[in-house]
C-alpha cells in the first residue's frame, strides 16, 4: 500500500503536500470499498451463473424472467433478502445469533485483501500472504459454530459442529498442498509466488508444470479446498435432506444473505489461490505484462487473473451439480486417511526435487538442454 501511495504522489505532484498518513488511510478505505463492491457483485452474479449451470446440467432453463434471459434475477433476490423480516427465535441467544453472520462474512471478505489481481492490483502485499489467508478464513469456523449454537435448534447445532470439524480437518491438507508453491518461490507473499512463475516458458512456467509433485499438489489442493468451503459433494453442514439447511436454518433476511455472500466469496478465494499458486496468477502466456505501460499491464493482467479464477469457479459449480453428497464418515475418512498423508508425502517429494535439481523444474531443464 505504501509503495502505491508513493507512486501516486510521484504521478500527481499536487498530493506531495498532503500528509502521508492521510493518503495511506484514504487508499486503504478506497481499496476496501472496491473489494467489497467486487465481492458483492461476484456473489450476486455468481448465484445467477450457478443456477444457469444447474439448469443446463439438469436439462432445465433456469432463471429467465427478471431482465433479459434472467440476468437481473440476482438483484431481485438481493432486494427480497433486504426487505424480508429479520426473525430471531424466542429462545435463541440474541447477541451471538446476530453476530455470527458477520464473523462468517468478514472471514471470507478479509481474504480478498492479499489476492494479487494484477501486476500492481493488490490491496496489501503481505510477506505472509498465504498464512494470512488461512488465518482470516478460520473466522468462518467461529461464525458457523456461533450460528449453530446460538440458534437453539438441534439441526443448526449439528450443522455447526459438522462445519467446524470439517473446516478444521481440511485446513491441514489445504495448507500442506499450498506449501510446494511457497518452497519454489521462497516466499509466503502471493505476489512473489505469482512473479516466480513468469518468464519465456509461457504456460510451462506455471507451478502446475514445474514437476510431477506440484501437478499433483494442484488437484490435492482443489479437492481439499472444495471440502473446506462446504461445496458439494462435501456440503454436509448444509445438507437439506438431513439437517433442514443446517447451521443457517433459523436465519432469514439480510443475515441469511451474509451466509450466502460468504459462500460465494469463499469459492472465489479458493479459485484465486489456485490461480496464484499453480496457474501463473496474472501472467499472460508469452506476454510480459510487467513490461507494458502501467495501465495496459494492470488491465491485461487483471483480465488474465479473473479469467483463470472464473474458469475454476465454473469447474466447482460443475462438480457441485454432478457428484452426490458423501456421508459424514466418508468425509472425515477422506481428510485424515487420504488427503493428509498424501499432502505430507507430496511435500516431501517437492522438497527432495528442489534439493536434488537445485530448484529447477522440468520445463527449465528441457529449455537448458536445447538452449
Amino acid at each position: 500500500m505504501e509503495s502505491f501511495v508513493h507512486s501516486l504522489v510521484k504521478a500527481v505532484p499536487v498530493l506531495s503536500g498532503v500528509p502521508m498518513w492521510t493518503l495511506t488511510l484514504t487508499a486503504m478505505i478506497l481499496s476496501a470499498a472496491v473489494l467489497l463492491v467486487f465481492a458483492l457483485t461476484f456473489g450476486g452474479v455468481g448465484s445467477y451463473v450457478l443456477r444457469k449451470v444447474a439448469g443446463d446440467i439438469q436439462a432445465r432453463i433456469g432463471p429467465n424472467r427478471v431482465g433479459p434471459n434472467g440476468i437481473l434475477q440476482f438483484l431481485a433476490d438481493g432486494v427480497k433478502l433486504v426487505l424480508k423480516e429479520d426473525i430471531i427465535p424466542a429462545k435463541a441467544d440474541r447477541f451471538l445469533f446476530a453476530l455470527a453472520p458477520y464473523f462468517v462474512f468478514v472471514g471470507s471478505f478479509a481474504a480478498f485483501v492479499v489476492l494479487p489481481f494484477g501486476v500492481g492490483l493488490i490491496a496489501s502485499d503481505l510477506n505472509i500472504g498465504v498464512y494470512y489467508v488461512m488465518a482470516v478464513t478460520s473466522l468462518v469456523v467461529v461464525g458457523v459454530l456461533l450460528a449453530g449454537w446460538a440458534s437453539n435448534n438441534k439441526w443448526a447445532l449439528l450443522g455447526g459442529m459438522r462445519a467446524a470439524a470439517q473446516i478444521v480437518s481440511y485446513e491441514i491438507p489445504v495448507g500442506m498442498a499450498l506449501m510446494p508453491a511457497v518452497l519454489i518461490a521462497g516466499s509466503l507473499s502471493l505476489q512473489d509466488i505469482v512473479r516466480s512463475q513468469g518468464g519465456l516458458l509461457g504456460v510451462f512456467g506455471w507451478n502446475l508444470f514445474h514437476n510431477p509433485f506440484t501437478f499433483f499438489s494442484f488437484f490435492l489442493y482443489f479437492t481439499a479446498a472444495q471440502a473446506e468451503t462446504n461445496q458439494t459433494p462435501f456440503d454436509l453442514p448444509e445438507a437439506e435432506s438431513e439437517l433442514v439447511s443446517g447451521y443457517n436454518v433459523e436465519y432469514s433476511g439480510i443475515r441469511f444473505g451474509f451466509f450466502f455472500l460468504a459462500e460465494f466469496g469463499d469459492m472465489f478465494v479458493v479459485a484465486a489461490l489456485a490461480t496464484a499458486c499453480f496457474l501463473g496468477g496474472w501472467h499472460i502466456p508469452f506476454l510480459h505484462a510487467e513490461a507494458l505501460p502501467a495501465f495496459w499491464g494492470n488491465l491485461l493482467s487483471l483480465g488474465a487473473f479473473l479469467a483463470k479464477a472464473f474458469a475454476l469457479v465454473l469447474v466447482m459449480m460443475w462438480i457441485r451439480w454432478t457428484l452426490p453428497r458423501l456421508r459424514v464418515d466418508q468425509l472425515m475418512r477422506m481428510a485424515w486417511k487420504y488427503l493428509v498423508p498424501l499432502t505430507f508425502v507430496n511435500l516431501l517429494g517437492v522438497s527432495l526435487w528442489l534439493l536434488i535439481f537445485k530448484g529447477k523444474g522440468i520445463p527449465q531443464m528441457i529449455a537448458s538442454l536445447f538452449g
